[in-house]
């Protein structure tokens, strides 16, 4: 099994990429040539680790039988400081709000995502740290580094 992506160049800085009958639009901001019509390439690798680990934590809650009222992401990369400009770092904040007896199905399956699951988050981690951290109903209940890779 593999996947592929078909990229085609449109005009100016704007490439759409068409991923799995989805076209997904990339662009330049204006200071460098682009009309600012789609977000550059890199945070979408960012996008990427935010869309597995969240579709994880979400099919293991349901499978549980758990149900949220609301649950996001957010993922920070780190850029080294000269070219080629790579993610050296990154850091994702887990924020759930829900029933208090649903708190630890919930940090169990972060941690399973992070630890056991989530493949864009084990590919990162072959170059860099990937943390994270969880907060359910605004508070703090766990962190982690995820496995290390050999």
């Amino acid at each position: 099994m593999k996947h592929e992506v078909e990229t085609m160049w449109m005009d100016g800085m704007r490439f759409n990429a068409l991923v799995q009958g989805h076209t997904v639009v990339m662009d330049a901001p204006e200071r460098v040539g682009g009309n600012d019509e789609g977000p550059i390439p890199k945070p979408l690798v960012l996008t990427a680790l935010s869309g597995c680990t969240g579709m994880d934590v979400i099919a293991l809650l349901r499978k549980d039988g758990r149900k949220l009222r609301s649950f996001a992401m957010r993922v920070s990369g780190e850029l080294s400081k000269g070219a080629p400009m790579v993610y050296v770092a990154t850091h994702l904040t887990f924020e759930a709000e829900g029933a208090p007896e649903d708190e630890q199905a919930l940090i169990g399956a972060v941690q399973r995502s992070q630890n056991e699951l989530c493949g864009v988050a084990a590919m990162l981690r072959c170059s860099m740290p990937v943390t994270w951290e969880l907060r359910f109903n605004g508070v703090l209940v766990a962190q982690g580094d995820g496995p290390s890779v050999p």
